[in-house]
């Protein structure tokens, strides 16, 4: 099945063009079938980009998903025009009284940034602690995840002398986790921040099992079973071209920023780079998304209800 967004949304045309499967809403209303509700909480500065890379993963399931896109509202978005908010996004406030199968809560500009000082933060706190009622399976994302983690469990985060920057090997630490079904021993991701969290902190929280690491950029993906949590500290979801981007707008800008690490082939900033993640994070969001559907419960106000 695919995924149901509005048919005037921006990212539908691209993930059309892409090959994604997508349900017009029209479409959707005649089939006789549960979607699972997915909510998408977008942090980032340009809305479109990340509408277009979680929508092209979550779109690759055989299950029919409807996503519902949300924004904070005690925060003015200066990278997104307020028609396109106006027209695709509720607040948090305005979808509280729903339930969700599955939320995913985005990386956000700002981590460097003691978490009180976020101008968003009590939101975020709130919004934290109306995910253990209101949904059953939450995707935190870089910063995302750095925020769940401190909020539910009190992880710190440490600031790095430089930004881990590019893409790094990983390990596979736990093959026989549902949500590493199909992963290779060794796999590529992305990685862009300007903090960590750090293994010795997060083994001081028994609920917490680390799923991937690298040798180089430390931890990468821990799993809570009995909040029904994933932390994913990098960013999976990148297209092939995210952190060139990022590299030429601090270059064009005047920012010393280092290339990304073996990102470029051969180190030349005028080739292409290949996208050696993608399949990975297909096989993350679709595993993800079965467990969901395994264990969700098809009465949607009965979501919580366990805890």
């Amino acid at each position: 099945m695919p995924i149901k967004i509005p048919d005037t949304l921006p990212a539908f045309e691209t993930l059309v063009n892409e090959g994604v499967r997508v349900m017009t809403e029209t479409v959707a209303i005649r089939q006789d079938i549960r979607p699972l509700q997915i909510g998408l909480l977008n942090l980032m500065p340009n809305k479109i980009k990340t509408e277009v890379q979680f929508a092209r993963l979550i779109g690759a399931s055989p299950l029919q998903v409807e996503l519902s896109l949300v924004r904070v509202g005690g925060h003015k978005a200066k990278n997104t025009s307020e028609d396109h908010l106006f027209s695709f996004y509720q607040t948090w406030e305005e979808v509280k009284h729903r339930k969700f199968d599955g939320f995913i809560i985005t990386g956000a500009p700002v981590e460097t940034l003691a978490y009180e000082e976020v101008t968003y933060w009590n939101e975020m706190q709130q919004i934290f602690d109306w995910t253990e009622i209101n949904v059953h399976s939450t995707m935190n994302v870089c910063w995302g995840a750095m925020a769940a983690i401190y909020h539910f469990h009190k992880v710190p985060k440490h600031p790095l002398k430089q930004k881990a920057f590019g893409v790094y090997r990983h390990r596979n630490l736990a093959p026989s986790s549902i949500y590493l079904n199909g992963f290779s021993d060794d796999f590529q991701v992305p990685v862009s921040r300007w903090t960590e969290v750090r293994r010795a902190d997060i083994e001081k929280v028994p609920d917490l099992k680390i799923l991937m690491e690298s040798d180089e950029m430390g931890v990468c993906l821990v799993h809570e079973e009995r909040g029904n949590r994933l932390y994913m500290f990098n960013h999976v979801e990148y297209d092939s071209t995210s952190l060139a981007d990022e590299y030429f707008r601090d270059v064009n800008a005047g920012v010393p920023i280092k290339m990304p690490h073996d990102y470029f082939p051969h180190n030349d900033d005028t080739l292409t780079p290949l996208n050696r993640w993608r399949s990975h994070a297909h096989l993350l969001f679709g595993n993800w998304i079965n467990e969901m559907y395994q264990t969700t419960s098809y009465d949607l106000e009965e979501i919580g209800k366990d805890r």
